[in-house]
């Protein structure tokens, strides 16, 4: 069993060691900088760009609901924008947020991308990252801890001292967990400040309806983190144990680091690609305008399929020609060119993003050898700046301009004249007022309940992370030795 006195004694007495030292004041100073930069550069972005998305779409709004007197199809052709909003935590935590799109056109017959990613209007600089709070707690906080531990042990073997412990009536296993624990209170130094100005800014710029569910979610980042931390602080410690000198130690650990930041999620964002390569975006427009044509030309009068379809609809209601029949036909064929051509974009949409999701499964599944890639992929999903959270937003697009499109059709069934204009008639229209009678965009951010479901490969190798450092520091402190 570990005695809890001596242990706290110990990480005391480390704290106190690492306080003499300049470098370590030297690093809290750049830290609290760059903390500072990051919680500032995170806010600004986040009230800027959704001040401007905001603004844009009451703009967008007030035109539509502006337009004048006209025609359904017109104003299906006019179109609407869907605007993304952030998340309040992508201030902590940036994510797939500048690499993603941000706007989306929404008009009848057509479904675009969503466009206006802050990497299109970059330089290429920007794909080697951009310093968010997160970015610090999870690619140079470990460095440091990597830094302040790599000689927790090694250089109490190296100076005899590790001897004089032990024959002390301490245990290895006190000595290792009161040299975890020290690492531990040092780390706390930056996680603290970095976790204290994320609460400081979510509160201060969080929406009513939203506070309860960011909390939520700023709770589990905080829980997330300090579960990495501590098992950082512990594997530092036992390579420190495990390494016959400081700097065999030392290498061990940047390898490590190497090997957790930079290699592997770089070779598994490339296999994924390898793997499971993606159609570009015009062989996907592509293919999607083939199969809408397989199906027929809504807009051609003479198609097959629109052609069989006018002669059923005449059957079924006895009459002899369109003009007869007790609803707009027109609007009857765009409504069903539109339900026709929306299924074959859903089902070539959901096809793109299962193989999207099949490269990113290649890094879930190094999430049970890097504890880096389980913690990166926890923070994005909690922050909601994850590749769900973007799909989430293209198919609440989607299903607003479907419903768009859908309504501009039946209106044009319910009002429009079936016959035929002469030269001398005033072109058919409906009053504006139906315009305002379609809501407004207001897409539904994923619950964190949500977010987690998708990550539980994730939280669970989380999990595994901090049991198995438990166990291989017990099991080191059997089988450590002296010298």
């Amino acid at each position: 069993m570990t005695n809890k006195r001596i242990s706290f004694l110990i990480a005391r007495q480390f704290c106190r060691s690492a306080f003499r030292s300049n470098a370590l004041y030297a690093i809290l100073l750049v830290m609290a900088v760059m903390i500072g930069f990051a919680a500032y550069s995170g806010w600004k972005i986040y009230t800027t760009q959704n001040a401007i998305r905001q603004h844009y779409q009451h703009e967008v709004r007030a035109s539509w609901e502006n337009n004048p007197d006209k025609h359904p199809h017109r104003m299906a052709h006019f179109g609407s924008f869907a605007f993304r909003a952030k998340h309040p935590l992508s201030m902590f935590d940036f994510g797939l947020e500048s690499f993603v799109g941000n706007a989306v056109y929404l008009e009848a017959h057509r479904q675009n991308t969503v466009n206006f990613s802050e990497a299109g209007f970059s330089t290429g600089l920007l794909r080697f990252g951009e310093i968010s709070l997160a970015v610090l707690l999870q690619v140079v906080l470990p460095l440091i801890i990597f830094f302040l531990g790599f000689a927790s042990v090694s250089e109490e073997r190296e100076g005899g001292t590790l001897k004089i412990l032990l024959t002390q009536n301490v245990s290895w296993r006190d000595i290792l967990v009161g040299k975890s624990l020290g690492i531990f209170l040092l780390a706390m130094c930056i996680a603290i400040p970095a976790v204290a100005v994320t609460l400081f800014l979510i509160l201060g710029t969080a929406q009513n309806v939203l506070i309860t569910d960011t909390l939520l979610r700023f709770a589990g980042i905080a829980g997330v983190y300090l579960i990495f931390i501590a098992v950082l602080c512990v594997i530092t410690v036992l390579i420190s144990a495990a390494s016959a000198s400081s700097k065999s130690a030392l290498m061990k650990l940047l390898a490590i680091w190497l090997f957790m930041i930079v290699l592997l999620p770089r070779t598994t964002q490339a296999l994924g690609s390898y793997f499971y390569p993606s159609p570009s975006k015009i062989e996907f427009d592509t293919a999607v305008e083939l199969d809408v044509l397989k199906e027929g030309d809504s807009h051609n009068p003479d198609d097959p399929h629109y052609k069989t379809l006018r002669d059923s609809v005449l059957r079924v209601y006895r009459v002899d020609s369109v003009q007869q029949l007790p609803f707009n036909y027109s609007g009857f064929v765009m409504r069903e060119g539109e339900r026709i051509s929306a299924e074959i974009f859903r089902r070539h949409l959901d096809k793109l993003i299962a193989t999207y999701k099949k490269q990113n499964r290649i890094n879930e599944l190094t999430a049970w050898i890097n504890p880096y890639a389980a913690v990166r992929n926890i923070s994005m999903a909690l922050s909601a700046t994850d590749f769900e959270s973007y799909v989430v937003f293209q198919q609440e697009a989607e299903r607003y301009r479907y419903q768009l499109a859908q309504t501009m059709n039946e209106l044009q069934m319910k009002f429009i004249s079936n016959q035929k204009q002469v030269p001398d008639d005033k072109p058919y229209t409906i009053s504006h007022e139906h315009w305002k009678a379609l809501p407004d965009f207001k897409p539904q951010q994923a619950t964190i309940g949500t977010a987690l479901r998708h990550e539980a490969g994730s939280v669970l190798a989380l999990v595994m992370w901090s049991i198995l450092s438990v166990l291989f520091l017990i099991r080191l402190s059997k089988k450590a030795k002296a010298v």
